[in-house]
């Protein structure tokens, strides 16, 4: 049995959440580097290469990358032979209590904006950016991991979800997460990474869409199949023609990614789960 204490818990989840919200991933920017010198639309090449160095002026500065520094979303995979300790507590309460006080902490001492209401018709805020959205998966082993993504509403509020007869098959998918993304337009900042759940039912469908957004960029799904329908998905979003930021262009989307899981004899259930650019993640291992 490994014990993992509370306190060192937040300490790493709030580096994490700053880090997240200050600092561009190389991998992202990377991309975005390799996509301006591809981009034929000259307002579209001139508009990544903005973003680029907007980014590049945050992490000197330790500013926000983007004023909306989101809903903080965990995704964890705890060990059956882990314990979390502290506080006199040693139960899964722990665990999201000092994930919640590492949020708290981080976005008041970045000065991160905080966009989490209580109640959604009683709008008021909770001055903290908690509760955290959290998702726990119980796995063997004694390692925690802990995942965070801060997910602002232009991208999420262009997230879709329907339960498909099989009949329409990939093709009838494949057009629902098109027109998806040119309704979408430049409202999630392109250009975008693109999360598919594919299968499971209608709350299973909604976090493999989500669960797909925290693979790095550039990695393809195990299963070759998926991964050629990542691929395929990507060209053809990239066709779109809605480009960087809605002015125009071949780089609507930087990368899909494609998580797939069993589902009802009767179902096909497709969800869109869409981030932007700045794509803000980061990834804790104890």
């Amino acid at each position: 049995m490994k014990t993992i204490l509370s306190t060192e818990i937040i300490e790493k989840v709030k580096k994490a959440c700053i880090d997240a919200n200050l600092y561009q991933d190389e991998k992202i920017r990377n991309k975005m580097i390799e996509s301006a010198e591809k981009e034929d639309s000259p307002l579209g090449k001139e508009i990544i290469k903005q973003l680029l160095k907007s980014a590049e002026i945050s992490g000197k500065e330790d500013l926000a990358i983007c004023q909306d520094t989101g809903v903080s979303v965990f995704y964890v995979e705890i060990g059956e032979d882990v314990k979390i300790e502290g506080a006199g507590k040693s139960d899964s309460s722990e665990l999201t209590s000092a994930i919640n006080e590492a949020v708290r902490q981080a976005y008041q001492e970045a000065y991160l904006r905080k966009s989490i209401v209580k109640d959604p018709l009683r709008r008021v805020n909770t001055n903290d950016n908690t509760p955290a959205m959290i998702t726990v998966d119980i796995v063997k082993g004694d390692s925690l991991k802990i995942s965070f993504m801060a997910k602002g509403a232009g991208c999420e509020n262009m997230s879709a979800l329907k339960m498909f007869p099989p009949a329409v098959g990939w093709e009838g998918a494949k057009k629902f997460i098109i027109d998806d993304i040119i309704y979408a337009h430049a409202n999630p900042c392109p250009p975008i990474i693109v999360g598919i759940g594919l299968g499971g039912n209608f709350e299973k469908v909604a976090y493999l869409a989500k669960k797909a957004l925290f693979r790095h960029i550039g990695d393809r799904n195990p299963d070759p199949f998926y991964a050629n329908l990542e691929l395929e998905l990507l060209e053809e979003i990239n066709k779109t023609g809605v480009g960087p930021q809605g002015f125009g262009g071949i780089t609507t989307a930087l990368d899909v990614m494609i998580e797939a899981a069993p589902c009802h004899i009767a179902s096909l259930p497709v969800a869109i789960n869409i981030d932007c650019h700045a794509h803000r993640t980061r990834t804790v291992i104890f």
